[in-house]
């Protein structure tokens, strides 16, 4: 599937509140998918930094858009474990986030996310998730 594949499923299948994000799809592998999701008032806390939601919520999407392009297809994935590690303060224009599969079994899909600033490179988070296939 290619980048615009999936920048299409995200914006014609996820709730709105995910499409408030304004998350685009830089590119799309079978190995791995990268996000770009631009920072601003719509996600920051507090302090100016980006909340912890957007950054699960990233993550999530994320992690089910790479399954959907490791399958080939659109997939009606659901999150059944979300596992997210908040290691620094997300700041500056934008994070990236490059979610893989682990492992993708009949009915289970394992996947990893790591979410960097995308000025510095520095990592902000990282996450993992357990999706099932109906």
């Amino acid at each position: 599937m290619t980048p615009q594949d999936i920048q299409t499923l995200l914006d014609e299948n996820f709730a709105p509140w995910i499409k408030a994000l304004k998350i685009e799809v830089l590119e799309t592998t079978p190995d791995a998918t990268t996000f770009r999701m631009p920072l601003g008032d719509h996600i920051a806390r507090v302090g100016g930094i980006v909340c912890g939601q957007a950054l699960a919520s990233l993550a999530d999407t994320a992690m089910v858009l790479a399954a959907i392009a490791k399958a080939g297809e659109l997939k009606l994935y659901a999150t059944t474990n979300l596992d997210t590690q908040f290691l620094r303060p997300g700041a500056g224009d934008a994070v990236l986030c490059r979610a893989t599969v682990v492992r993708a079994g009949k009915a289970l899909v394992f996947t990893h996310a790591e979410m960097t600033e995308q000025e510095s490179g520095k990592p902000i988070a990282t996450a993992t998730a357990t999706l099932y296939a109906p």
